[in-house]
């Protein structure tokens, strides 16, 4: 049987690092992408076929398919699309241009990769598409609007391309992890320095009281929901193994008790809830 092959984006860390590595110990055949180079040439000495590809960037989009496809005969069996990174800050802070940033990665270039991969699938008469969203796709929290927003569209996007494949052989699914130890805390860091003027901002003291402490305290305990990034692969190989992949996967239980809520509770009362969060 021919190995089959997965394209993970985001695997210098967290869900992705731990995506390609547990899938490549089951025998995929796991092309591993990272923005940086550095990371690269690090997921490449751990034994991976790892690929430079920046969502933000066409030419590396372009060239890390064309490589991909080279090596596996113009094949893909499957594609993670994993990257993603946040931009944490009041909505009102929020500049119009550093929105646009954020989607650019987390919606745009995830767009753009799926739509170079379906003629692919398409043409072999299979394939999978996963895209790891959130719990913070179907339900918001403070100081997130952007990430909110970028994982909002991303699910809409999804669930439109899911049902628009149901006359194809390609499966479209969502996985949406609640707290996962990662790296986004540290990644979002430089961008909440680039766009967000907190220290000019109407609710200086409340960035001073709670995001600034989040965002730069290493000594934070883990979440009383949090699940390893582990949790997310299992997920992963059922919907790229199974059958009859569920449309939908949720991980941790604050992804479970935020569904119930928003199915559930009137929306004043979900607002209270999360506000006292």
């Amino acid at each position: 049987m021919t190995q089959r092959s997965l394209l993970i984006t985001g695997c210098s860390s967290g869900i992705g690092y731990d995506a390609a590595h547990g899938m490549a110990k089951r025998g995929w055949r796991v092309f591993a992408t990272a923005r940086k180079q550095a990371d690269v040439d690090r997921l490449a000495a751990e034994g991976l076929e790892a690929l430079r590809l920046d969502y933000t960037d066409h030419d590396s989009m372009t060239a890390a398919l064309d490589e991909v496809l080279a090596r596996t005969g113009g094949t893909l069996d499957a594609l993670f699309n994993n990257g993603a990174f946040g931009l944490p800050g009041a909505a009102e802070d929020l500049p119009t241009e550093g929105l646009r940033s954020i989607f650019e990665t987390n919606v745009f270039g995830v767009h753009e990769l799926t739509r170079r991969v379906i003629p692919v699938m398409r043409r072999q008469g299979h394939g999978r598409i996963v895209q790891n969203s959130s719990v913070l796709g179907f339900t918001t929290y403070k100081w997130r609007s952007a990430y909110v927003a970028t994982k909002y569209a991303l699910e809409g996007l999804t669930d439109t391309l899911r049902i628009e494949m149901r006359d194809t052989p390609i499966k479209v699914i969502l996985i949406q992890p609640g707290p996962i130890p990662t790296r986004i805390r540290e990644n979002s860091r430089p961008h909440f320095e680039r766009w967000i003027d907190w220290e000019n901002s109407a609710r200086r003291t409340q960035y001073e009281d709670t995001l600034l402490k989040r965002l730069y305290n290493e000594k934070l305990g883990p979440d009383p929901f949090e699940l390893p990034p582990s949790a997310v692969t299992e997920k992963l190989i059922h919907a790229l193994e199974s059958t009859r992949p569920r449309p939908k996967y949720f991980v941790t239980k604050a992804t479970w008790i935020a569904a119930i809520g928003k199915r559930f509770l009137p929306t004043w009362a979900m607002d209270a809830l999360i506000d006292r969060s």
